[in-house]
Parts: C-alpha cells; sequence; structure tokens
C-alpha cells in the first residue's frame, strides 16, 4: 500500500537512532522475560515490565508519524513516562532477588539512558516551540 510506513531494523546497522535503540531494548526484555523462569506470583510484573518496556519504542515510532510537533512532543512525553517506567519495574523485579542481576542492571542502565536521551529531544522540540 502506498504511504504505509514499514518499520525495519537491521541486525547488523549500527543503533544511532533513537527508535532502533529502543527497538532492541525492547527486544532485549522480551528475551530476558521468555528465558526467566518465575513463580505465578511475579506474572504481574512481568506482564507490566513487557508492557512499558516495548511501549517507549512504539510510542517514538508513532510519534514520529505525528501531524504536528505538538502530536510529536506528546509522543515523546508518553515514551518517556514509559522508559521511566521501564525502570521501575526492573529496580523492582531486581529487589525481589531474581539470578541475574548483572542483566538487569544493564537493562536498567539502558532504560536510564533512552530516558535522558527522549528528555533532550523534548526540551529540544519545546525551545524551538
Amino acid at each position: 500500500m502506498s504511504g504505509e510506513t514499514t518499520f525495519v531494523v537491521e541486525e547488523t546497522s549500527p543503533v544511532y537512532n533513537i527508535r532502533h535503540r529502543a527497538f532492541y531494548f525492547s527486544k532485549s526484555i522480551i528475551e530476558l522475560v521468555s528465558v526467566t523462569n518465575y513463580d505465578r506470583i511475579y506474572y504481574s510484573l512481568f506482564d507490566q515490565l513487557l508492557r512499558a518496556a516495548t511501549s517507549v519504542g512504539a510510542n517514538l515510532v508513532e510519534g514520529s508519524a505525528g501531524v504536528s510537533s505538538r502530536d510529536y512532543i506528546n509522543y515523546n512525553a508518553i515514551a518517556l513516562k514509559s522508559a521511566n517506567e521501564t525502570k521501575y519495574w526492573l529496580c523492582l523485579i531486581k529487589e525481589a532477588n531474581f539470578s541475574d542481576k548483572g542483566k538487569l542492571d544493564e537493562l536498567i542502565k539502558e532504560a536510564d539512558e533512552i530516558s535522558k536521551i527522549i528528555a533532550t529531544i523534548i526540551i529540544n522540540l519545546k525551545k524551538r516551540g
């Protein structure tokens, strides 16, 4: 269909674009959740983590297709909130004594960096106003 935007990420391409970085981050979260064995009591933690993490990239992509700069800023703000929420769930899961704390620390660091990048984008867009 014409006018349709596809989102393709090459595995071998460097990750310079925040949307691509968010995509790879979501992929890492999906991989973490898929290989982690956890009791039923933790189901909602991992479900919320998965929803928040995948929402970051989805909102960045949605925002890039926005019709106005205000629309773009709003979707970036939602992505920022989702990135911050993702950090919360990762920290909570880490403190619940899950085994791979090193991997969780890496993901928390990446979520933090993504949050900072998106916040900078929002600040710069608002300055241009």
